[in-house]
């Protein structure tokens, strides 16, 4: 019987995938489908210096020459329009089909739509592909005010981005506070001030509710408290949903995501879910979605490892993530989801500091802003799963400690 392995999406889940299956001595084929008819690309640069850099390099994950070195069939453009999981069999958008022995479901995510009126006007914007970012560049230097709907990790790299080019940014968040489903209450707060420091108006608990355009392009948006910004462009990225679709139609089981094991494997043994669309058992909750180049590339290693060995442990690779934003370089380990106390060291003022973060006594996260060192002793001691008390932090200047309200927890 041929051995093939179907990897479906070529970003950095599914390109580490077909790499690592190399690594590990896979010799059947390997064929990486994605719908997008570029080299496969990274998508971090894209906030950031993809946008602000003179002459950005083009952000390819390999070149064409790697893939044809190591016998990996990369069809760009193409659609898989079905899977039968009982047969085996990928059925792709021309009709064409393919049997395979092991599938490794990388389909990533996609923006969530904002639901208020005047979305397709000339001049607003989603940013999750390499095609957005070029639109996006191509416009930032001939405008003169941007607002950013959303204030996640994207819509605050991109408002520096935009600020960089000289244009006047609002950024508008809905919820009470920035990044509130990704740091704590401490954190958000130094980078709402950090921020409008340099100049962006963030607005927090302020909602878009219409984009109002004149003869097909934007030309303000308005707000929820009743204001009429004016902007030549609208960033918009109030977040991104699982792309689950393809396993839900082949009958898998899907819950904002695809669900699978401890060893990241469906329901059925031979289909497999990494990056973005996979939801896991996660360390200290019960399954948990990750969107971070890191648990992406970890998670991709880990079934390469499964398929070209049959290596059979649970996947348990501590997360972390980072952000850099006008000069604060946010970094994190761990899940802080459920937190209730909190240790913060260094000086928010600066800002540099570190919020460590408990949950029932234990030590789950750690938060870094400008303090590298910690965020590297963070993810050793998270490896190592000792227990780690807040009294190791002693007391003292540039300690301070506080249990967290219930809307803080939330």
């Amino acid at each position: 019987m041929t051995v093939v392995v179907v990897v479906v999406g070529a970003g950095q889940a599914g390109v580490q995938v077909a790499a690592s299956l190399r690594e590990h001595g896979h010799a059947g084929r390997v064929v990486l489908v994605d719908t997008e008819e570029p080299l496969p690309y990274q998508r971090p640069p894209l906030s950031k210096t993809y946008l602000t850099d003179r002459e950005p390099a083009e952000p390819t994950l390999r070149s064409a020459a790697f893939y044809a070195e190591h016998g990996i069939e990369l069809r760009t453009g193409t659609r898989v329009r079905a899977v039968d999981v009982a047969a085996g069999v990928v059925t792709f958008g021309d009709g064409a089909d393919l049997r395979w022995t092991d599938l490794v479901l990388a389909t990533g995510s996609r923006p969530v739509p904002l639901a208020v009126p005047g979305t397709d006007l000339g001049g607003v914007l989603p940013l999750r592909t390499l095609a957005d970012a070029r639109r996006l560049r191509a416009l930032l230097p001939s405008v003169r005010r941007v607002v950013v709907i959303g204030g996640g990790f994207i819509g605050l790299e991109v408002a520096g981005a935009a600020l960089t080019s000289g244009a006047a940014v609002t950024v508008l968040e809905a919820a009470p506070r920035l990044l509130g489903r990704s740091v704590t209450a401490t954190t958000a707060e130094v980078l709402l001030a950090h921020h409008r420091r340099w100049g962006i108006d963030v607005r927090v608990a302020a909602k878009a509710t219409e984009i109002v355009g004149e003869h097909g392009k934007v030309r303000a948006v308005r707000t929820s408290d009743g204001d009429l910004l004016p902007a030549e462009l609208v960033v918009v990225g109030i977040g991104i949903t699982a792309r689950d679709e393809l396993a839900r139609e082949a009958g898998l089981a899907v819950d904002d995501g695809i669900v699978v094991d401890a060893g990241l494997r469906t329901a059925h043994p031979h289909v497999y879910a990494i990056g973005d669309c996979a939801r896991f058992p996660g360390p200290g909750v019960s399954t948990v979605r990750l969107e971070s180049v890191q648990n992406a590339t970890d998670q991709a290693e880990h079934v390469a490892q499964a398929i070209a060995t049959g290596a059979t442990a649970p996947y348990g690779a501590v997360p972390w993530f980072w952000s850099h934003q006008h000069g604060a370089r946010l970094q994190m380990a761990g899940l802080t989801t459920g937190t209730d106390d909190t240790v913060v060291t260094g000086d928010p003022g600066k800002p540099a500091f570190s919020v460590y973060c408990f949950r029932g006594g234990a030590l789950v996260g750690v938060e870094s802003v400008n303090r590298p060192a910690d965020h590297l002793k963070a993810r050793k001691l998270l490896a190592e799963g000792r227990p780690v008390r807040r009294t190791e932090f002693g007391a003292g200047p540039g300690v301070t400690a506080g249990r967290l309200s219930r809307e803080e927890r939330s």
